[in-house]
């Protein structure tokens, strides 16, 4: 089993790590289009099967 020395490693960066936030990017969506989105995407799939069923 292994002994406990005493020996204490550094903690990382506690949290100092900077990542950028914002960026540009070709399509801004908010959250809310994304779900109305899926939304959409499902109900036209539900729409499609009862319009020609297998």
């Amino acid at each position: 089993m292994a002994q406990d020395q005493g020996i204490s490693l550094p903690s990382g960066f506690g949290g100092l790590v900077n990542y950028k936030e914002e960026y540009a990017s070709k399509f801004m969506l908010k959250p809310t289009h994304v779900v109305a989105f899926i939304i959409l995407i499902i109900g036209l799939r539900i729409g499609l099967s009862f319009l020609y069923p297998i």
